[in-house]
């Protein structure tokens, strides 16, 4: 297994949980960290937020996983910002998310897991 990292950004906590919680069944070392939600535990995203869990993720490479629009939006600011290599995907956050990190899991190279999502890939 390389040393890459996921990062799940979306608008509701519950589903950034859930989809922890799911991909840990098939990806128990694969570094996952995620924000769901506003700071005050509404539904939404924040830059700040956004910005904290690609700092706590300890890999330097990360595919990121998002929901809806303003999580894309924050994701592409947080990563113009930031050192680490952030791969933005484009695909359904929970079988994107889920797909690559049990590739990752598995020890498949970087091309071979962006092949696979990009079979995957929506307008969104």
């Amino acid at each position: 297994m390389g040393s890459i990292g996921l990062v799940i950004v979306s608008h509701s906590k519950n589903i950034a949980q859930g989809l922890v919680e799911l991909i840990s069944e098939v990806a128990k070392d694969v570094p996952i960290t995620y924000i769901g939600g506003t700071e005050d535990g509404g539904i939404g995203t924040s830059f700040d937020q956004v910005d904290r869990v690609v700092s706590e993720n300890p890999e330097d490479t990360l595919l990121a996983f998002f929901d809806l629009g303003s999580a894309k939006m924050n994701l592409e600011m947080v990563a113009d910002f930031s050192d680490k290599s952030i791969i933005i995907n484009r695909v359904p956050i929970v079988e994107g998310a889920y797909t690559a990190a049990a590739l990752l899991q598995a020890g498949a190279e970087l091309s071979v897991i962006q092949t696979q999502l990009s079979e995957l890939e929506i307008n969104k």
